[in-house]
This record gives structure tokens, C-alpha cells and sequence, in this order.
């Protein structure tokens, strides 16, 4: 049986620095730290923090008085952010930059007198985030049909903004959709879209070339994670999102002879390797790694755990 890996797969810059954040802020402050919502969608990476002395909660009540808080990779409103400041609360904003640039695209066009349109999944952290990160009204929309039914004017001046976790290829149809009813239409440029979506997009469009079945590994909530398996079938190849080996199923393999192997951006690389040795366990493998788009990029740290 040949194993695929894709290249690029799992943790992205803005996952790293969101961990790497957490960890440093134990190493520096000692347990417990406070994080509100799952630093990133995996259980496997929350639990691990978890052992080690975060606590993640939903809301700021749940926080003591004067205890360390950490923002997650997905961004907050600016009403958590400023209730995490009336109540002095010593924040370390772990927010993926990429979801900050969108924040700031969103409220430039507001500020430019644009209504602003932000392509989403309803109830997705991010997209609750970056709804509450502008003053005025955001319109969100999940598909074509959601574009007929904005109760705006046809000349109104018009901007969009996307969720980071959608590639502009899962928007390229609703953007249309936009520019085709509305005769005033901005948007941020395709360089501005997330690097880290594109390309696990684009290495399950490559592994779909020479697999018989796809696997990908990540969390049920996460975004990317279902984006890159849904990619997988869209291209005729059956594919399965699986948390860890525990989900293998092994009716999937009875008539592959090959397995492409991926990861969404919140799986760390340990659960890959994982997949490889339960797959190992069931027959003779030959692993190999699919060539792909090399990523370089890093984020900086907070100011605050720079020095740590």
C-alpha cells in the first residue's frame, strides 16, 4: 500500500504562534493560564495545553480577577476585548495575524463609507469575531442564494471580506455573484487571501491526481480541516476526515492500493504519524511525500513573551 503525504499539511504560522503563546505564557506566569474558546479546533492539541495548565472557557466571567487571559488564534469582538479591559484582565492576544489583517480590511471599507459583506460560516469563531470588529452593520453570507437575498440597493458602494479559512477558490462564485447584482464591488486582492488555506487546498488537488482514497486529519469543528476533505470528493476521490488513527476504518482500504494523507491547520504532525503506523500495523506501506509549496513564514510573538 503506497502512503501520499501532502506537502504543505497540519500546522500553519498562525496555529504555531497561537500554541507557542500559551506555552510561554505557562513557562512565564506559571498555571493557570485562561483562554477563552479552544486556542485552535483540536482536541489532541487543547488537551495537551490542558494538561499542562490552561483552562479554556467560553466566556470572560468564567476567568478570576487579575488571571492571565489569551485570545484565541480566531480572533474576538471588540465588546469581549473590551470586557477583558473593565475587568483588568492581563491579556495576550494569540490572534492569527491573517484574521487581524481581515479585521483591519473590514473596518478600512467601513470607513471608506462601504457597506461590508463577509463571506462566512454563521457561528464560526472567526466569523463572530470579525462581525464585532466593525461598528456599523456586516452582512454575512454563506452561499450564492444568501447574495439575491441582501436588502441593498444595487448602487450601494460595496465591500467584502472573507473568512481566512475559505479559500478564494470556495468564494469565487459567491464574489461573482456580488460584482454581477452590485454595480460598486471592492475587495481585498487574491495575495491577500490566507497562504496556509491555499496551499492545503491545492496539495489535496494534487494528491487526488495519483490516491485512491484521501484522509484527512482534524477536528469535526474545524473549518479547513472539512474544507480539505470536502476537496477531496469534489475531485472524485473518496475522502474521510478522521481525528487520530482511532477513526481509521479499515473497509476504506479494501480496494485502494494508494492513500493520500494530509492535515488541516489546527492537527499537529504527531497525529500523522500516528495514521502511518496504524495503516503499518494493518499491512506493508510504503510511504512517500508528495512535492509541494514550500512555507516560510513566521509571526512574531506578543511583546509581552518576547524576552521569555
Amino acid at each position: 500500500m503506497k502512503v501520499i503525504l501532502a506537502t504543505p499539511r497540519g500546522f500553519c504560522a498562525g496555529v504555531i504562534r497561537a500554541i507557542e503563546i500559551v506555552e510561554i505564557a505557562l513557562e512565564k506566569y506559571g498555571a493557570p493560564v485562561y483562554v477563552r474558546h479552544e486556542i485552535v479546533h483540536n482536541r489532541h492539541v487543547v488537551e495537551s495545553l490542558e494538561a499542562r495548565g490552561a483552562r479554556f472557557v467560553e466566556n470572560l466571567d468564567e476567568i478570576p480577577p487579575g488571571a492571565v487571559t489569551i485570545f484565541s488564534a480566531h480572533g474576538v469582538s471588540q465588546a469581549v476585548e473590551q470586557e477583558a479591559r473593565e475587568r483588568g484582565l492581563p491579556v495576550l492576544d494569540a490572534t492569527c495575524p491573517l484574521v487581524t489583517k481581515v479585521h483591519n480590511q473590514g473596518r478600512r471599507y467601513e470607513g471608506q463609507g462601504r457597506a461590508v459583506v463577509l463571506i462566512g460560516h454563521a457561528g464560526h469563531p472567526e466569523v463572530e469575531g470579525t462581525m464585532g470588529r466593525m461598528t456599523g452593520a456586516v452582512h454575512l453570507v454563506q452561499t450564492v442564494a444568501d447574495v439575491a437575498a441582501l436588502d441593498l440597493p444595487i448602487d450601494t458602494p460595496l465591500a467584502y471580506v472573507t473568512q481566512t479559512t475559505l479559500s478564494i477558490d470556495d468564494t469565487r462564485a459567491i464574489i461573482t455573484a456580488l460584482e454581477r447584482r452590485f454595480s460598486n464591488v471592492v475587495g481585498p486582492d487574491t495575495r491577500d487571501i490566507c497562504y496556509a488555506t491555499q496551499n492545503r487546498q491545492w496539495a489535496v488537488r494534487e494528491l487526488a491526481k495519483s490516491a485512491d482514497i484521501i484522509l484527512v486529519v482534524g477536528a469535526r469543528n474545524s473549518s479547513n480541516s472539512n474544507r480539505l476533505r470536502e476537496i477531496g470528493e469534489e475531485c472524485g476521490v473518496p475522502s474521510y476526515l478522521i481525528a487520530d488513527e482511532a477513526d481509521l476504518d479499515r473497509a476504506w482500504l479494501r480496494d485502494a492500493r494508494s492513500i493520500g494523507l494530509t492535515a488541516g491547520a489546527s492537527a499537529p504532525e504527531v497525529l500523522i504519524e500516528r495514521v502511518i503506523n496504524r495503516l503499518g500495523e494493518w499491512q506493508k506501506i510504503d510511504v512517500s511525500t508528495l512535492a509541494g509549496r514550500e512555507e516560510r513564514i513566521q509571526f512574531r510573538l506578543p511583546a509581552e513573551l518576547l524576552e521569555a
